[in-house]
């Protein structure tokens, strides 16, 4: 079972400004780096969410645990097998962002409530999963894209698992005062 992350994160969150700062979450993977722009206008909730966790180290040493080729490269959860979380979900904030290349998205469970820490990136537009899942973010760069691209051809396994690491080494929240 998950620790429960959830008074790391309350105490994380307070210090995140929406209205003062622009949020970006640079991933630093054994593949390159990802840097991703958040969306808290369409998606406060995830966005502080994915910082908080940043903030408190969640995502350092996390794989990339499911990886579907054409589709998208999935991570954040602390068991690297898809099934684990930071011990609490957030409510979906559904919205009109399309899923497409280079979009972040909460992944979920059956229950459009039960996000926490896990996350993915499209390889490609995912119309099916537009108003669906919550959409909070996309790769700021095609360097960015690049890497998530790479990643998302590793050879996997029957699972869906990377049969080579892809693992995010270290996370880190960017804050720019607008």
């Amino acid at each position: 079972m998950s620790k429960n992350r959830q008074p790391e994160v309350t105490a994380a969150i307070k210090d995140i400004d929406f209205d003062k700062n622009d949020y970006q979450i640079e991933l630093n993977t054994n593949h390159g780096r990802i840097l991703l722009n958040l969306l808290p206008d369409v998606a406060p909730g995830h966005c502080a969410n994915m910082i908080a966790l940043t903030k408190i180290g969640y995502y350092n040493g996390v794989s990339f645990h499911r990886i579907i080729k054409g589709f998208m490269i999935q991570g954040g959860c602390p068991l690297g097998t898809g099934t684990g979380g930071p011990g609490y979900t957030i409510k979906a904030e559904f919205n009109e962002t399309p899923h497409v290349v280079g979009v972040l998205s909460m992944a979920r469970t059956s229950d459009p409530n039960s996000a926490g820490g896990q996350f993915f990136i499209c390889l490609g537009t995912q119309a099916s999963l537009d108003r669906q899942y919550t959409v909070f973010g996309r790769t700021a760069d095609d360097a960015s894209l690049e890497v998530v691209k790479k990643i998302g051809v590793l050879p996997t396994d029957h699972s869906d698992k990377p049969k080579q690491p892809a693992v995010i080494e270290t996370a880190t929240v960017i804050c720019t005062p607008q």
